[in-house]
């Protein structure tokens, strides 16, 4: 659903795109999933008024965010590809020697650590993009988990290749707002990714698939950002809103990538023109209601906050994106966060920096702010 008034001619657009997907058979390749509901999309989550959000990081940027009975888990790549098995493109991961197969056993585990505590059972996934360190194990975990996706045409396609059901995806584009209970609304941003067209351009460009990826025979996907894992049209961020019992508003917005160059620039995959990414921003902030955001969990350094920073008007910014996506999950987070430029430019716009340090660090924002709580009990599994 996109926004309304103004607005409602992009909306008969997206509508017209989506009517079109649904036009084709179950197992059609054209078929981009399911359809944005018009009612709630957890409406079993939303029995109780949510107190809190809990936000719990655990690695690169995967998260959980519990708000009240809706645990949302955003990415979840748990799956390590070796780093000689890339090569190629800007970045040297456009290709792969081989599929690699999604290390099922590293979710498993990690699932159960989330249940021990606020971060289970999920019951509904997103994704910011389609790379490997962001959707790879996306279809495992809504084998094991039954929720559903929200993400890029992209994250749906390489679900359906990994045996997930259409009707299990829903492929956003930027623009929608989702109802998810009757407290927490989601609006989609359309957004970049990090590099750009002249140094990195199968890694940053905004590319979806264009069919439903073939897995090998022994049922594993190509991780190279130029095989089965572009970025699914540039990025996706969400924005939500979460309504207390005392009527006191919560939000908080994420994103896990962004280069500066194009974000006030149109968007256009498959010759489609999706709009500038900071536009995208604006209509959602203003659809909210929102003059600003209580948290930003944000990705792509000075650069991209001091362009997104004006719109947002965050009381504290999370850096997202941290951490290694070859070093053993097993071994914790070995690249602290360090960004002297970014740390600077927040302190000047009185704006809270909260870095994560180590896996599995949780925080709370309730009506008496924004906090870093407690996390021992998970922690202790990993011994991290």
């Amino acid at each position: 659903m996109a926004w309304m008034g103004k607005r409602l001619l992009a909306a008969a657009a997206l509508g017209a795109i989506l009517a079109l997907a649904g036009c084709h058979g179950k197992d059609d390749q054209d078929d981009h999933g399911a359809p944005v509901p018009g009612g709630p999309l957890v409406p079993d989550t939303g029995s109780v008024a949510p107190t809190e959000v809990r936000m719990t990081w655990f690695g690169i940027s995967n998260w959980t965010f519990k708000i009240g009975k809706l645990n949302i888990l955003m990415d979840g790549y748990t799956t390590r590809i070796p780093q000689d098995y890339f090569s190629g493109g800007g970045g040297g991961l456009a290709t792969t020697k081989a599929a690699w197969p999604i290390d099922k056993a590293a979710v498993d585990r990690l699932y159960g650590v989330l249940k021990s505590g606020p971060g289970g059972p999920v019951n509904l996934l997103i994704t910011g993009h389609s790379h490997f360190d962001h959707s790879f194990d996306t279809p495992y975990w809504a084998q094991i988990t039954r929720a559903p996706i929200v993400g890029s045409r992209t994250t749906c396609y390489q679900a359906r290749a990994l045996a997930v059901p259409a009707s299990q995806c829903i492929a956003v584009y930027g623009g929608e707002k989702i109802v998810l209970n009757q407290y927490v609304t989601m609006r989609v941003v359309r957004w970049n990714h990090s590099g750009s067209h002249e140094t990195n351009p199968e890694q940053h460009d905004p590319i979806e698939l264009q069919k439903v990826p073939t897995p090998d025979a022994a049922g594993n996907l190509r991780g190279g950002v130029a095989e089965d894992f572009p970025n699914g049209g540039g990025n996706r961020g969400y924005l939500f809103t979460i309504t207390t019992p005392n009527a006191r508003q919560l939000t908080f917005f994420v994103t896990n990538s962004g280069a500066p160059q194009d974000l006030d620039t149109d968007s256009i995959t498959d010759g489609i023109n999706y709009g500038k990414p900071l536009d995208s921003l604006r209509k959602a902030m203003a659809d909210a209601g929102l003059p600003a955001v209580d948290v930003w969990i944000g990705a792509g350094g000075q650069p991209v906050a001091a362009l997104a920073l004006p719109i947002l008007k965050p009381k504290a910014y999370l850096p997202n994106h941290l951490g290694s996506f070859y070093v053993p999950f097993q071994l914790g987070n070995t690249s602290p966060f360090n960004d002297a430029a970014l740390t600077g430019y927040l302190a000047q716009s009185n704006v809270a920096l909260v870095p994560p340090n180590q896996y599995l660090d949780a925080w709370v924002l309730d009506a008496d702010g924004f906090r870093q709580v407690d996390n021992a009990q998970m922690k202790q599994a990993y011994s991290f």
